[in-house]
């Protein structure tokens, strides 16, 4: 796929014809909701100009993508199919296979690179021998990419009939799903949580549940209620076995820890209780991950990171769910919520001490709107990146793109003539962000949190990424 930044005098029908791509499509990949309206600096993804395929009384997906020579897994996907066995004629199906037409100058291998595919495959699909022998005009049949492997986990902090239809909605691009979460009381029990359908959801979508348990609530940092747990063996075996009995009763596959605002001088018994689960956990069957604070350094000072010891959680646990998102704090200045530059930096040292199979990157589906000047302690408002696209039409903002961090910001003044900062995540910033997933060969992604539409996201993640499902 393409990313197009709209220039000043664009709108969506001069997009389509530079790209040969009908402009539904184009509205339906990025769900715009105003097409009419573009603004400066949007990032739009261009879906390839696939061609459409009417189904016809007899067809079945298996017929079809024989007739084409592709796979039924990959028309499937382009056509958000989730049962490949429902389909009815009349039906437009878009059949994921491209042709180019050679031009003057052009060689295999610039062709080859312009798709993201091998020249081997090329030669292969359209039976060349020899890859130096192409002629003008001639039209090649261009081979899927080869695409990475990823698990892909998504939190979500909401319950009941909504959040499960969240899980419906995106659950053919996740791997995991942690409903956020099961806070601990200081006697090793659990608050109770209704996830039941959260748990009935994923599965209906192949999606793994996993537990998620923590020490802090929006109104407690927890520092004190984790060192009560993690100084006692009797509370840890007691939270252990609580555990284990809302696992087995509920039907979760897994176990996600998030220890926050731990004290330094519980680092060490922090580490045990790991060790502890993961053995009790292991017996069961289950697994253990556990999710850390975005550290570059094992240094690292502050009560949010220094009992986060990434190489004994490396060592111990499955994997570990890096938190790289928070720069922009919502009590903080306006600045990028999830900079790439420092994604860099905690990567960097991630990968020293934990397996780069065992580390998911995080990443944030929130945008955030912060009014200037900026006061200490004053809350910025969030929202999702449809909603931060819809202000900048609605207030006429250009938006611009910082390099440094890789993320889209804009200002604008409101109807009180109180100017705003907007922070957010574009087409162009995902797509670096899955790069560097690229680059460090990580295990996957990890999104928090669902329930914030960004649909450019799932389009763009399943064009780079094959999702790897266990169930």
């Amino acid at each position: 796929m393409q990313i197009h930044v709209v220039q000043r005098g664009e709108n969506l029908w001069l997009i389509s014809g530079r790209y040969g791509v009908n402009a539904n499509r184009i509205i339906a990949v990025n769900e715009l909701r105003e097409p009419n309206r573009l603004v400066i600096g949007q990032a739009i993804v261009i879906p390839p100009p696939y061609p459409e395929y009417v189904v016809r009384l007899g067809d079945t997906l298996g017929t079809i993508a024989g007739r084409f020579g592709i796979s039924v897994e990959s028309i499937a996907r382009a056509n958000s199919i989730t049962d490949t066995t429902q389909i009815r004629p009349g039906q437009v199906l878009i059949v994921p296979i491209l042709f180019h037409t050679v031009r003057q100058g052009e060689s295999l291998w610039a062709i080859a690179h312009r798709y993201g595919v091998t020249v081997q495959a090329i030669a292969q699909a359209n039976g060349i021998t020899n890859p130096a022998l192409i002629s003008l005009g001639q039209n090649l049949k261009i081979p899927e990419k080869m695409r990475q492997i990823i698990d892909v986990n998504a939190y979500t902090n909401v319950f009941g009939k909504v959040a499960a239809g969240q899980v419906r909605k995106d659950g053919m691009h996740l791997t995991y799903l942690c409903p956020f979460g099961y806070r601990m009381k200081d006697d090793g029990t659990l608050e109770p949580v209704d996830d039941q359908q959260l748990i009935a959801a994923a599965y209906e979508k192949h999606v793994i549940p996993v537990m998620s348990i923590t020490n802090f609530s929006a109104t407690e940092a927890g520092t004190k209620l984790a060192h009560t747990i993690l100084s006692s063996l009797e509370l840890q075996n007691k939270l252990v076995t609580n555990i284990l009995t809302i696992m087995e009763n509920k039907g979760y596959r897994g176990l996600n820890v998030d220890f926050e605002n731990v004290s330094p001088s519980d680092r060490e018994s922090y580490n045990q209780f790991l060790r502890l689960a993961v053995r009790r956990l292991h017996e069961k069957g289950f697994f253990v991950s556990s999710a850390l604070a975005p550290k570059t350094s094992s240094e690292q000072k502050g009560l949010l990171y220094e009992a986060h010891d990434y190489a004994a959680h490396g060592d111990i646990v499955d994997f570990v769910v890096l938190m790289t998102y928070e720069w922009g704090y919502r009590f903080g200045p306006p600045q990028s919520i999830s900079p790439i530059n420092e994604i860099r930096r905690v990567l960097d040292y991630a990968v020293t001490v934990i397996p780069r199979n065992k580390i998911f990157m995080g990443f944030q589906l929130y945008a955030r709107d912060w009014l200037l000047p900026h006061v200490k302690g004053q809350q910025a408002e969030t929202f999702d990146m449809q909603e931060a696209v819809r202000r900048a039409i609605q207030h006429g903002a250009e938006i611009k793109y910082d390099q440094l961090s890789q993320t889209p910001y804009y200002r604008y003044v409101d109807e009180k003539q109180h100017t705003h900062e907007v922070w957010f995540e574009d087409a162009r910033s995902a797509q670096a962000k899955f790069d560097l997933v690229k680059e460090y060969n990580l295990r996957g992604v990890s999104y928090w949190v669902l329930g914030y539409p960004f649909p450019q996201n799932w389009v763009l993640l399943e064009d780079n990424f094959q999702i790897r499902k266990l169930i």
